[in-house]
């Protein structure tokens, strides 16, 4: 990789980071629609970019999610309980999800993600809290909300927080923990939907050198270090200042990034 593309993917690295810290998110949105860019501009092979900016994306994940999680967990925010409840429903649907996509091919899985985006933006700028009207479900119930959260993270490459946090606010978790909670739940999600991503692009033609199955390694490698490093700042500014006019612009952002992979989907 040239100085330029090192320069780049440390920039989005430490995007990414700070918002997986701040918002509980794992940084796919915003780290998926970039990657296509950036592969794109590389002239990688068509019909794999977005396969492999998805995988990428997840496989950061793991890295991100331990930086974010130790901050959370320091102000006694985590609810391990919830974690140990809803990740074996997680690690399964997160092993599912990356063998729907690859299942896809490339035009229908950036569509599928710009769907999974403009929803997610939507429901950040109305910022909406489900009320707070029951408990948390039964260990069964636990593992099937954690399959559906791990197929759907899996599949476009994110951390699963805007389906995780939700729903926990929604069983009278209160905000900050279901945050912290969300950010503990992305290292299964991005474990699981690694290993899948690995192993069912090993046989795949035509990937590039320094790929993993769908993961570009080089990639991974450089947005890792600066995710790690900005993650526990967001984490910290997450229990100090209110992040709703944030969560608007982060929204406008997503629908520009939406739009660009609808555009991705058809061109």
């Amino acid at each position: 990789m040239d100085i330029s593309l090192v320069a780049a993917l440390l920039v989005l690295g430490a995007a990414v980071g700070y918002a997986a810290g701040l918002l509980g998110i794992g940084g796919g949105m915003l780290l998926v629609p970039f990657m296509t860019m950036v592969l794109t501009a590389r002239n990688f092979p068509q019909e794999h970019i977005v396969h492999m900016a998805i995988a990428t994306s997840l496989a950061t994940i793991m890295f991100t999610s331990i930086s974010s999680v130790r901050a959370h967990h320091a102000r006694g925010a985590v609810l391990w309980n919830v974690v140990k409840l809803l990740a074996p429903g997680i690690l399964i649907g997160s092993w599912i999800g990356p063998w729907i996509g690859s299942q896809l091919n490339s035009s229908v899985l950036a569509l599928s993600f710009a769907v999974f985006v403009a929803f997610s933006a939507t429901q950040m700028l109305i910022d909406k809290k489900p009320a707070a009207s029951r408990d948390l479900p039964n260990p069964p119930g636990m593992f099937a909300a954690g399959g559906v959260i791990g197929v759907l993270a899996g599949l476009v490459g994110a951390g699963g927080g805007f389906i995780s946090v939700p729903f926990m606010t929604w069983c009278n978790v209160k905000i900050h923990n279901a945050v912290a909670t969300s950010a503990a739940l992305g290292f299964p999600i991005a474990l699981a939907g690694t290993l899948s991503n690995i192993y069912f692009g090993l046989n795949e033609p035509g990937l590039p050198s320094g790929s993993l199955g769908f993961i570009y390694l080089p990639a991974l490698l450089v947005i890792s270090i600066a995710s790690v490093t900005t993650a526990p700042l967001g984490a910290r500014t997450a229990h100090k200042l209110p992040v709703k006019s944030l969560k608007r612009v982060f929204a406008i952002l997503l629908y520009a990034l939406a739009g660009y992979m609808l555009y991705k989907s058809f061109a």
